[in-house]
C-alpha cells in the first residue's frame, strides 16, 4: 500500500511547553492506523498540525504525496483531509438532516443559502449516511437531543459528507455507553472496508484499538515512544511502563 500521510519530524511548541517533539509516523493508504498515549502526550495536537489548525514549528506532513505543511484547514478538507473531535463539535439547536446539510462542502460553499435551496443529492447522501451511522430514524430530531454517544455517530457521519480520502478521529467511543461501542467499532470497519476512507484513530480503550488497527504508533511527553502492529507495540516494555501499565 502507498503511503497517504507522512508526518515527518513534527514539532510544535506552546510557550515553553513542547507538545510534540520530532514526530514522525506514517499512515498507509486503506489501513486503521492508531494513536495511543497518556493524556498530555501531544496526541490531540499531532491532529490539529496535521488538519491545518495552527502552524507546526518545524518538520513537513505530506498528504497524499501533497506538502500541506503550510495549508489552512480549508485548503486541506478540499484535498480529502477532516476529523472529528473529543468533545462533538454539532449544532444542537439545529436537526441532524440540518447538520447533515451544512456538513456538506457543497453546502460549505454557499453557506447563507443552505436553508432555502438544498439540492436533492445532498438530502440523497445526508439519507445514505444517517442510515449507515443508524440514526435515519432520528432524522429531524435536533441534534442537542441524542444520547453523546448517537452525537458522536452524528458527527462520523458528518465527516463522511466530504468523502474524505483520511479522516482523523479523536477518542471515537470515550463516553460511550458499552453497548453502542461495539456499533461504532463495526461503522468505523465499514467506512474503511465498504468506502475505502483511510482512518487514523486516537484511542484509550485498548480493546477497542487492538481490535481496529493494523498499526499502532505509542507518543509520550510528546515523543513517538514506539510503533508497529498491535501485538509489537502491545508487548513493548517502554509501552508498558509508561502506559499500558498505568491503563
Amino acid at each position: 500500500m502507498s503511503v497517504l500521510l507522512n508526518v515527518q519530524n513534527v514539532n510544535k511548541a506552546y510557550g515553553g511547553v513542547v507538545a510534540n517533539k520530532d514526530v514522525s509516523l506514517q499512515v498507509k493508504r486503506g489501513e486503521i492506523s492508531g494513536l495511543i498515549g497518556p493524556n498530555g502526550s501531544g496526541k490531540t495536537t499531532l491532529f490539529g498540525s496535521i488538519v491545518g489548525a495552527h502552524p507546526i514549528d518545524g518538520g513537513r506532513i505530506q498528504f497524499d504525496g501533497e506538502e500541506i505543511s503550510s495549508l489552512r484547514v480549508p485548503q486541506i478538507a478540499r484535498l480529502g483531509l477532516s476529523r472529528t473531535f473529543q468533545q462533538t463539535r454539532i449544532f444542537g439547536e439545529m436537526d441532524c438532516l440540518q447538520n447533515m446539510r451544512i456538513a456538506s462542502p457543497m453546502q460549505a460553499r454557499h453557506f447563507g443559502q443552505w436553508l432555502s435551496r438544498v439540492p436533492a443529492s445532498v438530502d440523497r447522501r445526508a439519507d445514505e449516511l444517517l442510515d449507515f451511522v443508524g440514526l435515519h430514524s432520528k432524522r429531524l430530531l435536533k441534534a442537542g437531543s441524542l444520547s453523546f454517544g448517537q452525537q458522536k455517530l452524528l458527527e462520523f457521519a458528518m465527516a463522511l459528507m466530504n468523502e474524505p480520502k483520511l479522516l482523523l478521529l479523536d477518542e471515537p467511543t470515550a463516553g460511550i455507553n458499552p453497548t453502542l461501542i461495539n456499533g461504532v467499532v463495526d461503522r468505523l470497519k465499514r467506512a474503511n472496508e465498504e468506502m475505502g476512507i483511510t482512518l487514523l484513530v486516537i484511542e484509550h480503550n485498548m480493546r477497542v484499538i487492538m481490535n481496529l488497527a493494523t498499526h499502532i504508533t505509542c507518543l509520550a511527553h510528546g515523543e513517538v515512544l514506539a510503533s508497529g502492529t498491535p501485538d509489537d507495540v502491545r508487548d513493548d516494555k517502554r509501552v508498558v511502563d509508561a502506559y499500558l501499565g498505568a491503563a
